[in-house]
């Protein structure tokens, strides 16, 4: 886009010059002199693929498509977002860079550990996992950790570096509690476990600030109901900014309008490359608020696409209407894991399939295991959704 600037700046600099030096009655003259046709061939070969009026990239993104394994260079960093194995709704986010490997959630089921650890064991190839976050106690968020005597979960299959999880809950459920009873068997093992508010205190040996790797840092955010209560356990979700360079990547679990709200008082958020989409892509998250801040150039969305799991409102359903109307402003760039077309009858299949991400710190390559068209240019988009008219 440099490049593009430069040569419509020099274009319009040579018009104006000879304009000027010459008298505009010469105008036509000069023009007939030029080559417009060649000219705009020029330049529209110099604009990314797929860019448009209103696009924010400001580092160049690839796509490809491959289900097989990857192979990373020293000091590329990769972030995957994963399918989850079922017609249910969650997420799980796994970050490597060298031979760390963070894990920020395990959704949606408790039989998607039979998902998520082959997974993970392609690429945490000394079975550590050096971090795990929790965002809330969900069980769509949490289960995987769990998993069962059938599928042994998580944090029966890795060794565990550093637990990073919700500071305050509501939650009573089965799920929940066995999530405490693993988790604690983890810590038992070696696994030292924070609370994200005891991290952005920096306080009890945790640190808001992590160094992954030279150049690249995992801080946990403020987020005001660390330490306040709210009757949405949504709101409790830690919330991380991964920076590696110039680049700059903000998970937010299901934080809500509220808890955007108050995450953007709070913090001094940079604009980002990639955003996990905030609860899942809901109406009730991807708040206008959030968006001006961070204006995102691509984001990443963990659901069932079209799924009715919690509303039969079309317009409701994950990724909503209201998510697109205050994504779309800023990036085309939206990508999403799975489909969901009969969620009674368990029929889903997979829309972009596992994303990954990665990145020397400036340009972004995005490889998906099933397509590699942005969700925007799909049949479910153009069948569901619609743009906002300027």
């Amino acid at each position: 886009m440099k490049k593009f600037a430069l040569i419509l700046l020099t274009v319009l600099t040579v018009v104006a010059v000879a304009v000027t030096a010459a008298g505009c009655d010469l105008l036509d003259k000069i023009l007939n002199k030029i080559n417009v046709d060649n000219i705009l061939e020029t330049l529209e070969s110099l604009v990314p693929e797929g860019f448009e009026t209103g696009d924010n990239l400001t580092v160049d993104v690839t796509t490809e498509v491959s289900d097989e394994v990857q192979t990373f260079a020293d000091g590329e960093l990769s972030i995957h977002f994963l399918e989850l194995g079922n017609k249910y709704t969650g997420d799980c986010t796994l970050i490597k860079i060298g031979n760390v490997e963070v894990l920020i959630d395990a959704g949606s089921r408790t039989s998607s550990s039979a998902t998520i650890v082959p997974y993970i064991r392609q690429y945490c190839t000394d079975g550590k996992l050096e971090y795990v976050i929790a965002t809330h106690a969900h069980q769509d968020h949490i289960a995987g950790f769990v998993g069962s005597n059938k599928n042994p979960g998580v944090f029966d299959s890795f060794e565990i570096g550093t637990i990073i999880e919700f500071a305050l809950t509501n939650a009573t459920s089965t799920v929940y509690s066995n999530y405490c009873s693993e988790r604690d068997e983890a810590v038992s093992r070696g696994a030292t476990k924070y609370t994200a508010l005891q991290c952005y205190n920096n306080s009890s040996g945790a640190r808001r600030t992590y160094t992954l790797a030279e150049g690249v840092t995992m801080e946990i955010l403020y987020n005001y109901f660390y330490d306040h209560n709210t009757d949405d356990e949504n709101n409790y979700s830690v919330c991380m900014l991964l920076t590696q360079g110039t680049n700059h990547y903000l998970f937010t679990g299901d934080l809500e309008k509220e808890g955007e709200e108050k995450l953007v008082q709070n913090n001094s958020l940079p604009h980002v490359q990639l955003f996990k989409g905030g609860h899942h892509g809901s109406y009730t998250a991807n708040t206008t608020t959030l968006m001006k801040v961070i204006q995102p150039e691509m984001v990443c969305v963990c659901c069932c696409c079209g799924t009715t799991e919690y509303t039969s409102n079309d317009a409701n359903t994950f990724p909503s209407q209201a998510f697109f109307d205050h994504v779309l402003p800023y990036t085309e760039r939206i990508y999403v894991t799975t489909i969901c077309t009969d969620f009674e009858n368990g029929v889903y299949s997979s829309l972009n399939g596992n994303i990954v991400v990665t990145s020397m710190g400036s340009d972004l390559k995005v490889t998906c295991s099933a397509s590699a068209t942005p969700v925007t240019e799909t049949a479910w988009f153009s069948e569901h959704r619609k743009r906002q008219s300027n």
